[in-house]
């Protein structure tokens, strides 16, 4: 979600300040869903990243600080409904105030947060091969071999092999 104003002037400057809300474990979706249905303003980076799920590639999107999202408040704003809101278990502060972030902060997440999918296998990432000849081998991943099949580099008889395989037989340490 952008929450730039549209002509790039500082919230602070019409008294709204954003602030960041602690959420409860694994339920940063849940209230993000009900902080936008209360009509708040927030701001959750995401990222996106390859995962190997049961042998397959797949580009899923997670929060880039899980557990934390940011709010923008007034000062004189009611926060009673942010206590009892589902998925939220606190706004972060010190001292029993909420400490506001700079805009400037926040307008850097937005600008920095990417598209672009992270790999789920790195070159030199160790894996283990789960079926076929070499099951319950380890081996290092080298790089794709099209969509569905990995080059591995494996140690046999204290030489180096390089060899391809299906994605498939693979599992991530």
């Amino acid at each position: 979600m952008n929450i730039c104003t549209a002509n790039g002037a500082s919230s602070m400057r019409e008294g709204k300040a954003w602030y960041l809300v602690q959420c409860k474990p694994r339920q940063d979706e849940r209230a993000e869903e009900n902080l936008g249905r209360q009509g708040y303003e927030y701001f959750r980076p995401l990222c996106r990243r390859e995962r190997l799920v049961r042998g397959s590639l797949q580009v899923q999107s997670e929060s880039l600080f899980p557990g934390y999202l940011f709010i923008q408040l007034a000062a004189d704003a009611n926060w009673a409904p942010l206590r009892s809101t589902r998925g939220v278990s606190r706004l972060v502060g010190f001292g029993g105030m909420p400490m506001p972030i700079a805009d400037e902060l926040i307008a850097e997440l937005q600008r920095r947060v990417q598209p672009a999918p992270q790999p789920a296998l790195q070159p030199g990432d160790r894996v283990c091969i789960t079926s076929g000849s070499f099951a319950e081998l380890d081996a290092i991943f080298l790089a794709m071999d099209g969509e569905e099949r990995v080059v591995l580099l494996m140690s046999l008889l204290h030489r180096k092999h390089r060899l391809s395989m299906p994605l498939a037989n693979i599992r991530k340490y």
